[in-house]
């Protein structure tokens, strides 16, 4: 459950408003599937028009931002001419996760986020601000460094999160948010069973061996029309993607290209299982992941690296089952609670 007071700060001049969202860990039992929720989604799920804004300073700056969406690799990507603006590690898109430009309705959306900060991370162990969130996924996902805080990236990024926030109660949910939700299995997922998923559905896009497929050529800046899924140019091993439930979900919803949450192609077997397949291939490795969730107990269950407090194996927990370490987790918590 959330509980919500009002913050301003101001971010190069505007005046921002949003909420301090205090959040508790993800537990199972809160996630909700997307196809309960159905008619609730298919009216709540509205994006604000973005073409509609004034070509003035704030409209140019919204739509900056949305450009570093869609267009990472040629902005800000390794390959940019100018050296001093390299700041993604590799040429995925940030729409590479966030789907179109971080507006598909369970494509990992942008939409709302901006209501949700400042929050709570069990990752850092403390409140974060909506900029630091995105400084971890361009240090994770993007594999690459911080922006300058009070820099024009930081600041057009954040804009366009408020804007596709806009109309959006602060504090409240925004349905349609995330990747979705399936049944988790009651086994292991299966790597082996996954990779013959992947020749079969995935491959002709996203390269036999991960690769994707480039926009260009390499050292153009121009990024890929699929992005690799694996190797040196895809997100480090501390990105949210490396993590089965987050990555299952979101291919479940969204792949192969054109699917939608409501009219899924691939079964949850097949989508968990070439998740587990795609998250066992080698990727960049992000330094001092140990320092993550100070709280070990607050560690998602599905988070690839350790350590851990529950006991279970780094097997276990990136491939699952993941039903007896919630379990075991709930104790540790009940536990600790009854100790304070």
């Amino acid at each position: 459950m959330l509980s919500s007071k009002f913050a301003v700060f101001h971010c190069a001049g505007i005046i921002v408003v949003s909420a301090l969202a205090i959040s508790q860990p993800c537990r199972a039992e809160d996630r909700t599937s997307p196809h309960a929720t159905a008619q609730s989604t298919s009216s709540a799920w509205t994006v604000p028009d973005i073409d509609k804004l004034p070509d003035d300073v704030w409209g140019k700056t919204v739509r900056y931002g949305r450009d570093l969406i869609t267009k990472t690799s040629s902005l800000i990507g390794p390959e940019v001419a100018d050296v001093s603006r390299r700041f993604a590690g590799n040429n995925l898109d940030c729409q590479s996760c966030h789907s179109e430009a971080g507006t598909k309705e369970f494509g990992l959306p942008l939409v709302g986020v901006s209501a949700d900060f400042p929050a709570y991370s069990a990752r850092l162990g403390q409140v974060y601000t909506i900029e630091e969130r995105i400084q971890g996924c361009m240090e994770r996902s993007m594999n690459g460094k911080r922006l300058p805080p009070e820099g024009p990236e930081m600041t057009a990024m954040a804009a366009y999160l408020m804007f596709l926030s806009t109309g959006r109660p602060v504090g409240a949910k925004t349905p349609g948010r995330g990747s979705g939700w399936m049944p988790e299995l009651d086994r292991a997922a299966d790597p082996a069973k996954g990779r013959t998923v992947y020749a079969n559905m995935c491959a002709a896009c996203h390269g036999v061996n991960g690769e994707g497929q480039r926009t260009g050529t390499a050292g153009d800046a121009k990024g890929y029309v699929f992005p690799p899924l694996w190797g040196p140019d895809s997100y480090n091993d501390g990105a949210g993607m490396n993590r089965l439930i987050e990555a299952a979900n979101f291919i479940h919803s969204n792949m192969p290209q054109g699917t939608t949450w409501n009219a899924p192609v691939l079964s949850p077997e097949d989508a968990w299982n070439v998740a587990a397949y795609i998250d066992s291939q080698p990727r960049p490795s992000m330094p001092g992941l140990d320092r993550d969730f100070p709280n070990k107990i607050e560690k998602p269950v599905d988070t690839a690296y350790g350590p851990y407090a529950d006991g279970f194996s780094e097997e276990q927990h990136k491939f699952g089952p993941f039903a007896p370490i919630e379990a075991s987790i709930k104790k540790l918590k009940e536990l600790h609670d009854a100790q304070r």
